[in-house]
Parts: C-alpha cells; structure tokens; sequence
C-alpha cells in the first residue's frame, strides 16, 4: 500500500512538473495605460502573426498572463499597441513593467527599452534587446548630427550619413556574433542567429547549433532552427536574379483568376503593395509613368499585387490612384506571395524577363524602367 502511495506521489509531481514546463507566466505594472488597455503575446510564425494569449490591464496598472507553449520559441509580448519586447518563451516566469503609451506632447517613434526580470535565457534576450535599443538611437544621433551640419550639401550629408549607418549597423552585428560565441550553449539564442548573414557566418551558426544540441539533449530547438533555416535559405536561393519566377494566381478586380504563368513571353514588372503602406503609393507616380511608357509595347505588362487584408481598403485605394494596369489581391494578407517571394517590406518591385526567370528584384523610381529597357534588349540578343 505504502509503495502504491509513492508511486501515485510521484505521478502527481511527474504530472503537475510537465505541466508547468508548458505554461509560463507573466506578469508586471504598466504605468501610463492607453485606450487600447492589453497586453499580448505575439508569436510569428513566417509571415503569419500568432496571438499566444492576451490580457486586459487592470485597474491597478498590474497585469498577469498565463501563456501555453506548444515548444520554446521567441515571441513578441506588446503592450497597449505602443511598448513591445522580445522575449524568449519556453520555462521561465517574466515579470515586465511597461512604461506604456508616450505621454509627451510631441510623439516620436523612439519605444524605451524595457527589461524581461526572468532567468539566464531571458537576460540573453536582455542584451540583444539592448545592443538593438542603442543601435537605434546612434541612428537618431547620426541623423541629427550629420543633417544640423552647415558645411554640408544634402548629397554629402546623404552620403555620409549612408556610411556611419552601415558602421553602426556592422558594430550591432560584431556584438550580436559575440553574444552567439559565449551564451550559443542557451536555447534562446537561436533567437539571435536570424541577425546573422549566413553567408559570412555560416560556420558560427553550425558550431552554434552543434553545440546547443549536444548541451541540450532534452531539447529540439537546435534541430527545429536549423530546418527552418534551410527551407528559408532555399526559398531564397529560388528567389536570385535568373531563376523562375515562384507562379501564382490571384483574383483581379473583377473577382477572374489571373495567373503569373499566363504573362511568358512578356517582360513583366510586379509591384506588391498595399493600401495603407505610405512609400507604396508615393512609388506609383513612378509606376504611371513607365505605364504609360511602355503600355503599347506588347512584350511589357504590369501587375500590382496588393496585400491588404480587406478588399474594401484595396478597392478603395484603386479609386484613389486610378492605375490603368492589372489590379491582384492576394488572399490572407498576402502570406503566400510573401513566403514565395520572400520579402517583409513593401514596395517590393520585381521584374520578370520573357522566359519568367526573375530579372531583377527591390526596384524602385527609375530602376524600373532600366530593368524594362535592359530586359527587352536581353531579349534581342537572343
């Protein structure tokens, strides 16, 4: 009977331990609350945006959450759509107080830094966050400081401006490779690795994820990375300049299916956009005027692909700028297209030669037409 007690003790603690490896807990103080009084955690998952779990902030200014993770991974934990903070979620309780929404009068968009108190996988996180936060605010001072200055032209300034960013930059990826060399044996650092150019530091990440494996043995973190990491290399390798275009079909504004495939033989420049997106539409000027350029040269089309998530923002925003060419919506925020093309940001500029091999890609104002012009003489040489 007495060993039958153990034994069921032992579940008991076995069970209740399992369970809280699969919850993690958090909590803090906001101390300006906003409208919008919640605090999310936000996991992305490729291109899709994942809410893990949500709070309200109570009348206390406190918060607390209790977030079911299916396997560690980074997340976004955001707090009245004005804070967020990049935390690592696997088996560590986080207390994080949020400052909350800028009360000043004059808002300008430089979030604080804020502090995960949670144990050694989230103080990694913590000196990323940092090196992240100070990168970002030499960028302030270096635009500050170089566009004060009197004795400068505004090409001079441009240029070098250009330059102490691409040096503020490379310091922030000198530290994030010294972060990945010393702490690669916590599990949260492959939260790290996507700073990293695999190109130039491929042999880091494998020594990194070698050594979290073999340091971890309990752990699919590594394995997981590392899948991840050689899909996305192979969509990106399916993406360079010379190799076929990914297909897709979209429904035009009149709800037909239009297909990419349908446009071989042509030179084709895509433009993925989306209503609210500012650089978008000041782009499409540029768009019109290589339209109306090139609209009677049948070995030249136009695509827009827009990525909003209502039609009736992308409807609207077509009567507004009034684009003569062919009008897609992609499905699902564009998740498709942007997993296919791989690109985050948009305008994404595309052009596609006659054999719909990617031509050239990140085009803006008067690339565009270069890529037009030199694809079709491409062509001829043929």
């Amino acid at each position: 009977m007495k060993s039958k007690l153990v034994l069921l003790g032992l579940l008991v603690l076995t069970s209740g331990s399992l369970f809280a490896q699969n919850t993690v807990k958090i909590s803090g103080k906001v101390q300006f609350v906003g409208a919008d009084k919640k605090v999310s955690v936000i996991q992305n998952n490729g291109f899709e945006r994942i809410t893990l779990g949500e709070t309200e902030i109570g009348p206390d200014h406190t918060y607390s959450l209790t977030v079911q993770k299916e396997k560690p991974n980074a997340v976004t934990i955001t707090c009245c759509q004005s804070q967020s903070v990049r935390a690592w979620l696997e088996d560590e309780d986080m207390v994080i107080n949020f400052r909350g929404i800028d009360t000043a009068k004059i808002r300008i968009k430089n979030p604080p830094y804020v502090y995960i108190q949670a144990g050694p996988k989230n103080e990694l996180l913590n000196l990323a966050n940092y090196a992240n936060y100070r990168n970002y605010q030499n960028m302030i001072a270096i635009s500050q400081a170089v566009y004060r200055s009197q004795s400068l032209d505004d090409k001079q300034k441009a240029d070098i401006a250009k330059d102490l960013y691409n040096m503020n930059n490379e310091d922030a990826r000198s530290y994030t490779r010294y972060l990945v060399e010393h702490y690669g044996h916590l599990t949260s650092c492959v939260a790290l690795l996507s700073a990293l150019d695999y190109a130039k530091d491929s042999l880091l990440i494998e020594t990194t994820l070698t050594s979290m494996q073999t340091k971890n043995p309990g752990s699919t973190v590594a394995q997981d990375y590392r899948k991840e990491l050689m899909d996305k290399l192979e969509k990106q390798r399916r993406m360079r300049e010379g190799q076929t275009a990914p297909s897709f079909t979209f429904n035009n504004d009149k709800g037909e299916p239009v297909s990419l495939d349908s446009f071989k033989g042509k030179v084709v420049i895509i433009d993925f956009w989306a209503s609210w997106c500012g650089p978008c539409r000041k782009e499409i000027p540029n768009l019109k005027k290589y339209y109306e350029e090139f609209k009677n040269n049948p070995d030249v089309a136009f695509l827009s692909v827009s990525i909003d998530a209502k039609e009736d923002d992308w409807r609207k925003a077509m009567a507004e700028e009034q684009m003569e060419w062919i009008q897609l919506l992609a499905p699902n925020s564009g998740r498709e297209a942007m997993d296919k093309y791989q690109f985050r940001g948009i305008p994404f500029i595309v052009a596609i030669d006659k054999e719909g091999r990617i031509f050239r890609k990140h085009l803006r104002g008067e690339a565009v037409r270069a890529a037009i012009v030199d694809a079709l003489q491409q062509s001829e040489k043929k």
